[in-house]
């Protein structure tokens, strides 16, 4: 039962508090604090992206005028701009991201027998990155262009539901292939990247990890063939050949051999070859995996477009991490919502009432079944794909 609490209250009750109240402690989050507390911090700045709030002053006046209903979710003092801003420049954004670490264990857990169709034991991943441009003048420290300043968020998700597992935030100007020499994922897990990660010595030291890969070829990839395998040409598969590089460096980099799968998409025409080390899967489920790939586009593009992450509440890196972790925090608080209380909601959906509803003292399962009612175009997603 509600017992009147609010919708928001609800959703925090996802977040494991005895566990942030450790994370409290071991970054000494609350140290030199009397009234602005890390819990307080962490609210404000989760009503920020369910709100989609786009400026500080902004913020900091939808907050102060909800103060009877905050006072009952721990924010109990007037937030003043300044204490907010003090907050986000100086408590450490270790603690948001350790936050969000622990919520990528639980969504993980709820998540992991989701099936995303193309029949595989094995963990399904997607890894990219996505770059938010900033003002030069405003964030000097975001190294990018000579005019530009950024910041790129690596990331890897699980396709099982769309969960991020792991993201790097660094300035603009690093490079996304570097990030292949953090991927730490389970044995015979397969990760899917497109040609800007095509660095054959990093690739073959995912492989002596045990990690499997299936990316993009280069134009001017050059091979010697070994043996060719037969494929069904009217599925839009053109080649499935198992090949050895054979350019001085690519062959250093990748000394094995690779399988090589060339492929015409029958709708669009377009031509793709693709390079993974799976010898054992079907040559259409290789093309299959690396459309997969698009999930992780279409999930930078629902954080974009449904929370606060282009406009931010401080200028320091501190804050601009800080706020980054929020927004992962606050979307995997919707994914898990969703999957504990067996919403027919879409995350998009789900998010949209939270947001119209905050404050009203109705249970979630409650809200969602009173929008859905009658909605006869509305049909729920069992993947997550974000639109």
């Amino acid at each position: 039962m509600n017992h009147g609490r609010t919708v928001f209250a609800q959703l925090l009750e996802f977040i494991p508090f005895g566990h942030f109240e450790h994370l409290v402690d071991r970054f000494a989050a609350n140290r030199g604090v009397s009234e602005f507390t890390a819990w307080s911090h962490l609210l404000c700045m989760t009503y920020a992206q369910l709100t989609r709030r786009e400026g500080l002053r902004d913020l900091v006046a939808c907050l102060n005028s909800q103060r009877s209903k905050l006072y009952h979710i721990g924010i109990r003092a007037r937030v003043s701009k300044s204490t907010l801003a003090d907050a986000n420049e100086r408590r450490d954004w270790r603690l948001f991201e350790a936050l969000g670490q622990r919520l990528i264990t639980i969504a993980l857990e709820l998540y992991r027998d989701e099936d995303i169709g193309l029949g595989l034991k094995a963990p399904l991943y997607a890894m990219d990155s996505t770059t938010i441009d900033l003002c030069l003048s405003l964030f000097p420290w975001a190294d990018f262009r000579s005019t530009k300043a950024a910041v790129k968020a690596h990331t890897i998700i699980d396709l099982r539901g769309a969960i991020p597992v792991f993201i790097s935030i660094t300035t603009g100007k690093v490079h996304d292939i570097n990030l292949l020499d953090a991927v730490m994922l389970p044995a015979g897990s397969i990760v899917v990247v497109d040609r800007g990660y095509l660095d054959f010595a990093r690739l073959f030291a995912l492989t002596q990890r045990q990690g499997s890969f299936v990316v993009r070829a280069k134009d001017n990839l050059r091979y010697t063939w070994i043996a060719s395998r037969e494929v069904g040409r009217s599925t839009g598969l053109c080649a499935d050949q198992t090949i050895l590089l054979v350019t001085p460096k690519s062959k250093q980099g990748y000394p094995q051999r690779l399988r090589r799968v060339s492929f015409r998409d029958p709708e669009s025409g377009l031509h793709l070859v693709f390079l993974t080390n799976r010898f054992d899967l079907p040559a259409l489920t290789v093309a299959a995996i690396y459309k997969q790939r698009w999930q992780i586009e279409l999930f930078f593009k629902w954080l974009k477009q449904n929370l606060t992450i282009k406009h931010f509440f401080g200028n320091s890196e501190n804050a601009v991490k800080a706020q980054i972790w929020t927004v992962i925090c606050t979307y995997l608080l919707v994914l898990i919502a969703k999957k504990r209380l067996n919403l027919a909601a879409s995350p998009q959906i789900l998010l949209n009432l939270i947001e119209v509803n905050m404050f009203e003292k109705i249970s979630i399962n409650q809200m969602v079944t009173d929008a859905l009612l009658n909605f006869e175009d509305y049909y729920p997603d069992n993947q997550l794909n974000l639109f």
